[in-house]
């Protein structure tokens, strides 16, 4: 949702981009630095320029289709692959970004190509032992929404457990758990089948779906990750990938 200002105060010119759904600020910064970007109709290529907020902003058509043409990348990530950078001798996920793990089924239309590699990065985590949904993106608006400080995106997943409940452990899990000495946002927790919850959250500590479970009695024997906001892991197989369709947002 766009931020409410004083029509009075300045704001950066990058920030305002940012909060019209325009590009990413880092992205920002490089289309004024470009003279790319017009305000009311003149070019600002000056970077930290301030704006009004009831100022028009556009960017030049060659900042647009630079836009339009970056990609958003879906996984169903396998056990054994870290999410961003390599660590420990484990690969990261975008090695499996490749011509031959690219899912027959993809229905995006999107025609691969070897720039679709340049500057993918992973919007959110997902721990190394934990399969399911991971996105990778060129596009910082989608990172914004996935993994801004405000974002409200809900990711869903399938947590198989062993162990004992406490007596008041699905509650706890709804709401009422501390980690890191934070309260957590509530969420929605409930049982899929006798061995299995479903969680709903809206905030990614790392390890929390496991932290979570072990300060109730439980642990997890297997975590997959099947939604992020409106987007659906699917019948994308394991290993695999596909473009998100133009018709397809997280938010």
């Amino acid at each position: 949702m766009e931020e409410q200002h004083d029509s009075s105060t300045p704001l950066r010119l990058s920030k305002r981009m940012a909060e019209l759904g325009l590009c990413s600020r880092r992205e920002a910064d490089e289309y004024i630095a470009k003279g790319w970007v017009k305000v009311d109709g003149e070019v600002v290529n000056v970077l930290g320029s301030k704006v009004l907020p009831e100022q028009h902003i556009e960017l030049d058509p060659i900042a647009r289709q630079i836009q339009d043409n970056r990609v958003t990348i879906l996984i169903n990530k396998p056990v054994g692959y870290v999410s961003g950078q390599a660590e420990d001798g484990y690969e990261p996920a975008v090695v499996l970004v490749q011509p031959e793990n690219h899912w027959a089924g993809d229905t995006s239309g999107i025609r691969f190509s070897p720039v679709h590699f340049q500057g993918l990065a992973p919007a959110g985590r997902l721990d190394i032992d934990s399969v399911g949904l991971l996105v990778l993106t060129q596009d910082g608006v989608v990172a914004k929404t996935l993994i801004g400080e405000n974002s409200q995106v809900e990711k869903e997943y399938l947590v198989r457990v062993s162990g004992h409940l406490k007596a008041d452990g699905l509650r706890l899990l709804n709401h009422g758990l501390s980690l890191d000495g934070e309260a957590l946002k509530p969420a929605r927790v409930w049982w899929q089948n006798k061995d299995q919850l479903r969680f709903i959250l809206k905030e990614g500590k790392k390890r929390q779906i496991r932290r979570m479970c072990e300060l109730v009695g439980l642990q997890v024997v297997g975590l997959q990750r099947i939604r992020i906001g409106k987007v659906v892991l699917g019948e994308l197989p394991r290993g695999q990938w596909r473009y998100l369709r133009n018709d397809e947002t997280f938010a």
